[in-house]
């Protein structure tokens, strides 16, 4: 038995390791994911502290995997764990017998797996965790007490420190449709492998006060236009495709007159967007730098643009600037959000192809 569940605890260990680092680097996707759970559960008012909820859960998930591989208190590491992934297992659980979400997030945009997998891995780790938490004996400190709590603090001190770097600086490993090098156009297009929905024509008639639904192959026999009263028709899915949704589902960029010039941009040689999420952030964290990125542009006769869903809100403080001339576009704040994980994000597109996206706190690198 000891042997069974030392194994166990090395497994959930790495485990919960690997799942937090995966996350650590793209800690604002949780926090996005975190928004459409609360979205659904009637919570949104719990989006402004999202973000630091990502935070602090994938430092858990860090920590307390690195506390368990050491052996440090273990009783109350396999309580903790046991309540996490209690949580775990009902969100993803709901995330797959509820249908409304395609994936929960556990192992962020780098490995994105389905509802159904994600239950499938917490029901397993839940079986494996209660081993531990039960047999809490045949565990003990790896190393004494002294250089587990060195060990610990460095996982403490690299758990914040890592997401705070990629929060600031980009992710450091770009999973996201909008990376470096892809072609937006073409991470609009359907996937090549892409299998449609299955669908039939369900017809809803009404007969007695009552509403009834059937096909064009079940017909009731006692059809007649007399007795039933046409309602609606819609196509039922019958079977989901599979990979049936491009990778960029939307990209609109739109001028303050109302015309659509995305594809105008996108057909450009090269062009300089600056994506803003919102008018929260202050422009003294990034106007100089962006300045020098619309100084250098003009120089080289290359047009730059200001893409944000908050484009009436943001006018009157980029007119107070160096860049006031600089046309602001409206764009969806979900595209947005996605294209830029940090506020605000430049991205240098040429032909529609992304050659190079910064951070604000890299605005001095960007080059044309």
């Amino acid at each position: 038995m000891k042997v069974i569940v030392n194994v166990a605890r090395v497994i959930v260990g790495i485990l919960f390791i690997f799942s937090g680092l995966v996350k650590a680097n793209d800690p604002i996707g949780l926090s996005y994911k975190m928004q459409e759970f609360f979205l659904v559960w009637g919570t949104s008012f719990l989006d402004g502290i999202s973000l630091a909820l990502s935070v602090i859960m994938i430092a858990f998930e860090i920590i307390a995997g690195v506390a368990l591989l050491l052996g440090w208190r273990i009783k109350t590491v396999s309580w903790l764990l046991l309540l996490l992934i209690v949580f775990f297992t009902f969100l993803t659980g709901y995330a797959h017998l509820s249908g409304k979400f395609k994936n929960c997030g556990c192992f962020g945009d780098c490995i994105p797996i389905t509802a159904q997998t994600s239950f499938i891995k917490d029901i397993i780790l839940l079986v494996l965790i209660l081993l531990i938490f039960f047999n809490t004996k045949y565990i003990k400190p790896v190393f004494a007490r002294g250089a587990t709590t060195i060990l610990l603090l460095l996982a403490t001190v690299f758990s914040f420190a890592a997401q705070w770097y990629t929060l600031k600086y980009l992710p450091v490993a770009d999973c996201l449709p909008f990376k470096k090098g892809n072609n937006i156009p073409q991470q609009m297009q359907m996937p090549a492998n892409a299998i449609p929905d299955s669908t039939i024509i369900t017809f809803v008639y009404e007969k007695a006060g009552k509403k009834v639904e059937f096909t064009a192959e079940t017909f009731p026999e006692d059809f007649d236009d007399s007795t039933y009263k046409f309602v609606d028709r819609y196509d039922k899915v019958i079977r989901p495709g599979v990979n049936n949704e491009p990778p960029i589902k939307a990209f609109g960029l739109t001028a303050p007159d109302g015309k659509d010039i995305t594809q105008e941009i996108l057909n450009a040689g090269k062009v300089v967007l600056l994506f803003v999420e919102g008018a929260e952030t202050p422009l003294e964290k990034w106007q100089e730098g962006f300045a020098r990125i619309v100084a250098d542009a003009q120089k080289k006769n290359v047009p730059v643009y200001i893409v944000s869903s908050a484009a009436a809100r943001l006018k009157p403080a980029i007119d107070k600037t160096a860049f006031n001339a600089v046309e602001i576009l409206s764009g969806d704040n979900t595209m947005i959000r996605t294209a830029a994980r940090t506020n605000p994000t430049v991205y240098v597109l040429s032909k529609g192809t992304i050659e190079g996206k910064w951070s604000y706190k890299n605005f001095d690198k960007v080059s044309l």
